[in-house]
């Protein structure tokens, strides 16, 4: 029978999340120290990738297992236990390590496959829900991943077994991290087409708009001519140029606040409408620290910073928020 009673949903999944939430902490707290440094140990010494396999829902595990320690500096791969005996076996080289993943410790295509690698002198890992299980006995080193029951209405569904399983695998992944010294610039490296890797990766100089782009004008230029160079460019900014160098800076805003407070505004020139000492920033700053200047910016955020050289104070160009998020 369908149970079209909506008024507790929330109420509901309020709770499984704070069951899977005590399952991590609950999992945290009981874990062997010995396990886990052993099991690290093995994982950053031993060469070459670490191949995890499991099946069903341990199996969707490992694959996002695999994906994190792959883009933290730890090659792994994830190997289907079925399709391996079909072929991908190809994919394990002697002495890889490998991670079983099983929440009852009696996954039958794991078991079938110890032989297969032990043959080829690997060590193995098993992160399973009953260590006291055969597959928890037949392992170098088994991490405790049960819990006390799974947080759906009935009981059965992988959900706290399946967080902290998820759990374990990100904790293996930070200490390896910290074992290579994975450092920002090489997890950019590993995601060079997202924002992130954008960020971290390129700098001011990459996208910045160079002067015969910017609407470029002198102090004494008239706010009219101001106005045609600021439509001709239209990046949002005048910069007031002296000898090469900024000496103010003429927002779009700058111009409609003038506008409000004073009819005559043409009649004035740049020097008389623009912001002396502009927060600027420098070509070799990165786009992620440039994002964090106009964000963090006092009073105020702001959206386009004009870009200065930190040697001589030339005038190099103008970066905008839109730039940074290309």
């Amino acid at each position: 029978m369908i149970n079209n009673d909506t008024s507790n949903d929330a109420t509901t999944a309020k709770r499984v999340m704070m069951e899977e939430a005590k399952s991590i902490i609950s999992s945290a707290e009981k874990l062997d120290d010995s396990d886990i440094e052993q099991a690290i140990e093995i994982l950053f010494k031993t060469p070459g990738k670490i191949i995890i396999t499991g099946i069903g829902k341990s199996g969707h595990v490992g694959k996002k297992m695999a994906a994190t320690l792959s883009s933290t500096g730890s090659p792994a791969y994830f190997l289907h236990p079925s399709e391996a005996v079909h072929g991908d076996l190809g994919i394990h080289q002697p002495r890889d390590p490998v991670i079983y993943l099983s929440n009852s410790g009696t996954t039958p295509e794991l078991v079938y496959l110890e032989p297969v690698f032990r043959s080829r002198e690997a060590k193995i890992i098993g992160i399973l829900g009953n260590p006291n299980s055969p597959l928890g006995k037949s392992v170098d080193v088994c991490i405790d991943a049960s819990v006390e029951h799974e947080a759906d209405p009935l009981r059965i569904v992988p959900t706290a077994s399946f967080a902290v399983a998820s759990s374990i695998g990100d904790g293996i992944a930070s200490c390896l991290m910290k074992r290579r010294n994975f450092s920002h610039n090489e997890y950019a490296k590993t995601h060079p087409a997202g924002q992130l890797g954008r960020n971290l990766l390129l700098k001011v100089s990459n996208v910045m708009h160079k002067p015969p782009k910017v609407a470029c004008v002198k102090m004494e230029t008239p706010m009219k001519e101001v106005v045609i160079k600021m439509t001709e460019f239209p990046l949002g900014a005048a910069c007031v140029i002296n000898d090469q160098k900024l000496v103010g800076l003429i927002t779009d805003g700058d111009l409609r606040r003038e506008l409000k407070e004073d009819d005559n505004i043409l009649s004035k020139n740049a020097q008389s409408i623009m912001s002396k000492n502009p927060t600027t920033i420098s070509p070799n700053i990165s786009l992620g620290e440039s994002l964090q200047i106009m964000e963090k910016r006092d009073p105020s955020p702001i959206s386009l910073l004009p870009v200065v050289s930190p040697e001589n104070g030339l005038f190099l160009g103008l970066i905008r928020l839109h730039d940074i998020y290309g």
